[in-house]
Order: structure tokens, then C-alpha cells, then sequence
């Protein structure tokens, strides 16, 4: 994809894209708040400035493969796509609609773009492994890079780690790991649900590189992403710090919107909050 945004530039992008989020819940009636709220500037900056990715040949050989392993977070990655023309912004309004391409987790057939199917939690990372492993022994292509975005809460599950295992004994220098670190998921608060601390340390454990960013800071995330794809020796794994619900006042912080979405009145107050954090064009 050519048309590389500044740092401002995506800024901008990042409040559409949780514009686009909240109101096609409002529209759906159900589907996650909090979670794609938190994660869309990560994912303005994979999908307008760090992939490599053609929304008119989403099959094009030389891509980087994006997969999304927390389904249940489908709206942003939805809202990337349309805003960077996979398809028609208009479709959004379609999400969870009977026979709709948008279900509630993102099925790979149905949309071109997705490279994955995702529903059960904890899947995503080794379907990332299995892909990196692919281009560093199999078919080699040193230019491709593999992203993939978890959840702190997903990492409940035990594939994640036994992922993390694989990666880490192969050395899988072209997959770079996202963890979506908001600290919360369904029930409750993740410390409470199931205690992840110390983070860092059990991903160094199973052999990875760690970085942790402010998620919210889009140069912090590029860098990042400069800084991983330099490491050649082993994974990386960028703990994004975020604040569930971002940009929605009533909604930040508060695990009870994980699965909940507004209704219009509570549409209009999200889209007004909104309005008011637009960045006025910070230095790119």
C-alpha cells in the first residue's frame, strides 16, 4: 500500500476509526466496545503506515500477514479495512446482520483481506507461528513480516503459550506480537480474573524480544515496529499499554463494556467525546 499517512495523519484516522466502531455497534445492537476502542490506534498504524498490503490485490504475494487472534475485537479491524479500502465504508452498518460478510468474529472466507478465522481465543499465535515458520524455513522470504494482535485476557489460554514455546525454539525473527495490555476482560479486572504479572518476564521466559509502549502514542508504536522488525535472532512481543473504551469517557476503564455495545443516546454522547479529542495536527 503506497499511501503511507503521517504520524498526524493517523492520529486523525484513529478518531474516524473508533467513530466508524461506535456507531456500527449502535447499529448492530450487540458486539464489543471497550476492546476495539483501545486497539485502534495500533491498528491505524498497521493498516495506513507499517504493513505491506494491497486492499485491490489482497492476495498479492509480497503482503504481510495480519491476523487477529481476540475475534471477539472484529470491529476495528472491520473499520481498518473499510477506511482503507477493502470494501465500502457503507458496509459496516452491516455488522452482525444476518448473512452479512461482518459477522461477529471474522471469518476468512467470507471477506477478502482476512487472513484468519477466529472465534475460540488463543488460536491466533500459533496460526502466526505457523505462517512465520513457513517464510523463514520453508518458502524464505526475509521482506514479509507476520503481525498478530492478542489480548491480555486471552492469554488465559494455554495454546498461547505452548505458541510462544514453538516461536521461541524456531527463533521466528519475522512474527512481531501485539498484547493488547488494557486490564480487563469479561468478568472483571485481569489481575483478578487470572493474575498475568509478571508479563515481560514470561514472554523473555519462553525466549522472546519485549518491548512495552503506550499504546495510545502512535510514533511510540511505530518505533516499536521499527524496533522489532531490526531484532534477527528471535520473536517479539509489543505489550501495548491501553486504556479499554478510549476516547469514550463513560466507557474508559469499565470491563463492563467488553461486551457491550451503545445504545443512541449513548451513541451520541460517544460521537461528541469524540469530536472533542480530533488532534489538531501534532508534528509528523
Amino acid at each position: 500500500m503506497s499511501n503511507k499517512l503521517s504520524t498526524s495523519e493517523l492520529e486523525d484516522k484513529a478518531v474516524e476509526i473508533r467513530r466508524s466502531i461506535v456507531q456500527m455497534l449502535e447499529k448492530a445492537g450487540s458486539g464489543h466496545s471497550a476492546g476495539p476502542l483501545g486497539m485502534a490506534d495500533i491498528l491505524t498504524a498497521l493498516y495506513f503506515r507499517i504493513l505491506k498490503h494491497d486492499p485491490t490485490d489482497p492476495e498479492w504475494d509480497g503482503r504481510d500477514i495480519f491476523l487477529l487472534s481476540n475475534g471477539h475485537t472484529a470491529p476495528v479491524l472491520y473499520a481498518a479495512m473499510a477506511h482503507s479500502g477493502y470494501f465500502p465504508l457503507e458496509e459496516l452498518d452491516t455488522l452482525r446482520r444476518y448473512g452479512s460478510r461482518l459477522q461477529g468474529h471474522p471469518e476468512r472466507v467470507s471477506l477478502p483481506g482476512l487472513e484468519n478465522t477466529s472465534g475460540p481465543l488463543g488460536s491466533g499465535l500459533s496460526q502466526a507461528a505457523g505462517f512465520a515458520y513457513v517464510l523463514q524455513h520453508i518458502d524464505p522470504d526475509p521482506q514479509r513480516f507476520v503481525y498478530v494482535m492478542m489480548g491480555d485476557g486471552e492469554l488465559n489460554e494455554g495454546n498461547i503459550w505452548e505458541a510462544a514455546m514453538f516461536a521461541g525454539k524456531y527463533r521466528l525473527k519475522q512474527l512481531i506480537g501485539f498484547v493488547d495490555r488494557n486490564n480487563i476482560q469479561i468478568d472483571g479486572a485481569t489481575e483478578d480474573v487470572m493474575p498475568l504479572e509478571d508479563l515481560r518476564g514470561k514472554w523473555e521466559s519462553f525466549g522472546w524480544h519485549v518491548l512495552e509502549v503506550d499504546g495510545h502514542n502512535m510514533q511510540a508504536i511505530l518505533d516499536a515496529v521499527s524496533t522489532a522488525k531490526a531484532v534477527t535472532y528471535r520473536p517479539t512481543v509489543i505489550i501495548a499499554h491501553t486504556i479499554p473504551g478510549k476516547g469514550v469517557p463513560f466507557m474508559e476503564y469499565d470491563y463492563r463494556w467488553h461486551g457491550k455495545a451503545p445504545d443512541g443516546a449513548q451513541l451520541e454522547q460517544a460521537l461528541n467525546a469524540l469530536a472533542l479529542t480530533t488532534p489538531k495536527g501534532s508534528p509528523s
